[in-house]
């Protein structure tokens, strides 16, 4: 059974009530995930004016995310009874990602997402985050006013976009001519535990040259341990051409009915537009096999060159998300890298 909500305010004199914080623990985890359905769905409501079923759309974030890194997931909890407010922080290496934050909605306004944050805050700092990123909605002022106090300033907007499966034979890319060595796909999943660990530092070096220091390595690691989905390398012959962290639904970050891209990256030495589309195409193959009804592909629109390829292979923008960012190394984008990637 899943745990319930309290919705219960201030006290009856007007008291503010006491709130502490604290590391998630394993019993909290129901509870968090409803403070989070809870808190979103209020704020869709408010914008929409119209409750969404699921806050969501069925994707879940706690849980994995809470055995990836435990000692980054914070709770604000009343009276030592009432969990409030939570906080998902993960570090992917030198950068650190915070969100989703949810604070119930009655509990607004009483420095609870401020605490949170902190908290995230430090515990970035304890691991040596050099650049630290969250995503909030580009039309709320509160949250942007948030993030702002904290020193994150607004940089461009991400687009998580989306394409529904075609029932047909899966789309080819449109490379312009043959080449002696076709790229091929293959999954993590399927390989031996050594050559995991050969090609986790495979794909560190494409992050690394992305990013100083990013490693997406625990991503890989949970997404492989949890059968969430799976990561895809692309190669050719035996050079990595890029990979993809992939969520399939259940109980991974895809929404109902859709294949998600958590993270895809093209070594920039391979930084061709033909390569993306190949990628892509292999992607809506895999989601063709597993009967879903879309991919579902996030674009931080900065990475020019990786936005106007998707625009070019049908995807359609379904929401917009603004970027914040603080640290030594805010401006790293290059807009001729091909990423896609969602700090959500």
């Amino acid at each position: 059974m899943r745990a319930t909500v309290d919705r219960a305010g201030l006290e009856p004199q007007g008291r503010l009530p006491k709130v502490q914080i604290r590391r998630v623990r394993k019993g909290d985890l129901s509870k968090v995930r409803d403070v989070m359905e809870q808190t979103f769905g209020d704020f869709l409501e408010r914008q929409l004016g119209t409750r969404p079923r699921q806050a969501f759309g069925g994707a879940q974030y706690v849980h994995h995310r809470w055995l990836m890194e435990p000692w980054g997931c914070f709770v604000a909890e009343e009276d030592n009874s009432k969990i409030v407010g939570a906080a998902l922080a993960v570090t992917w290496g030198t950068v650190g990602v915070l969100g989703p934050v949810a604070v119930l909605t009655n509990y607004h306004n009483q420095t609870i997402g401020q605490q949170l944050i902190r908290a995230a805050q430090e515990f970035f700092d304890e691991n040596k985050a050099t650049l630290h990123g969250c995503v909030t909605y580009p039309t709320s002022p509160k949250h942007l006013y948030l993030y702002h106090k904290f020193g994150y300033r607004p940089k461009n907007l991400g687009a998580i976009m989306s394409r529904v499966i075609d029932r047909g034979p899966a789309r080819s890319s449109t490379a312009p001519k043959p080449v002696k060595t076709p790229l091929t796909m293959r999954r993590f999943s399927t390989l031996e535990e050594a050559k995991k660990k050969a090609a986790l530092a495979r794909i560190h070096r494409i992050t690394n040259a992305i990013c100083r220091g990013m490693d997406l390595s625990k991503e890989i690691e949970i997404v492989d341990g949890l059968a969430l989905g799976d990561t895809l390398l692309l190669e050719r012959g035996r050079d990595l051409i890029g990979f993809a962290i992939c969520h399939t639904p259940g109980v991974s970050e895809a929404p109902t009915g859709a294949l998600y891209i958590k993270f895809l990256a093209i070594d920039p030495p391979h930084r061709k537009v033909e390569n993306l589309e190949h990628f892509v195409a292999a992607i809506e193959g895999l989601g063709q096999e597993l009967g879903v009804q879309r991919v579902i592909l996030p674009v931080y629109s900065r990475y020019w060159a990786a936005y106007d390829t998707l625009l070019q292979c049908g995807y359609q923008v379904d929401f917009t998300m603004i970027r914040m960012q603080r640290g030594k190394q805010e401006d790293y984008e290059n807009p001729a890298d091909l990423v896609l990637d969602d700090w959500r």
